[in-house]
């Protein structure tokens, strides 16, 4: 005797998917509290790596009470809120981009930063404590970080950014594209870590995106 299929992506063990909840919750806001158990561990997972773990708290804190907030101006004909959420975590992170680069040039310039702990609670996160991506990294313009990592980092597609921040599909592609050769760029002068970078699987691409280094 087989049990029942797992539950889809963004849907619950009942078959409502994230915009289901998010119109029920409208008649009982208690139903909310299940958008946060799905999608919370990512988005403080996601801040904690460009932000550290302390900030991650505020951040992913502050992105539902703002989502809760705002959830009747939700369009429903997008089924799954994940980029929604990774917009407003993204807004917010944001406006710590002064925080998020001194971190990173920290951490290019010497190696140690706290921030960094919370980037390697993986193994395939290793890459990520290279001071050389860091200070990749604190070069870019904000809008093409932000890109970048949730390409990167959050495993948005094209489509996921472009509704996440907000902008176009052709300006995710020409930012991710800017960021991508800037990256090469800054990293060209150690090719075994090049080579490590396309190797990790955390720097992989979805399907619209191939390896963001490339």
């Amino acid at each position: 005797m087989t049990g029942p299929p797992p539950a889809r992506p963004g849907t619950s063990g009942d078959g409502r998917d994230d915009a289901d909840v998010i119109a029920q919750s409208l008649d009982e806001p208690e139903l909310f509290a299940g958008l946060y158990d799905r999608h919370a561990p990512d988005i403080h997972r996601y801040a904690a790596r460009r932000l550290g773990e302390g900030a991650a708290d505020d951040i992913t804190a502050e992105t539902f009470l703002i989502a809760f907030r705002t959830r009747a101006r939700y369009d429903t004909a997008h089924r799954l809120a994940r980029p929604w959420l990774y917009g407003i975590a993204a807004n917010l992170i944001g406006k710590h981009r002064r925080t998020e680069v001194r971190a990173l040039k920290a951490l290019a310039r010497t190696g140690h930063d706290p921030v960094a702990a919370s980037w390697s609670d993986r193994s395939d996160d290793r890459i990520a404590v290279q001071a050389p991506l860091a200070g990749a990294l604190a070069a870019l313009s904000p809008g093409d970080r932000h890109v970048l990592l949730l390409v990167a980092w959050a495993d948005l597609g094209y489509q996921e950014v472009a509704e996440a921040l907000r902008i176009p599909l052709g300006t995710v592609r020409s930012r991710l594209n800017r960021a991508r050769r800037k990256v090469r760029e800054a990293l060209s002068t150690d090719p075994a870590f090049a080579s490590a970078l396309d190797a990790s699987p955390a720097m992989a691409g979805q399907e619209l995106s191939p390896s963001w280094t490339k």
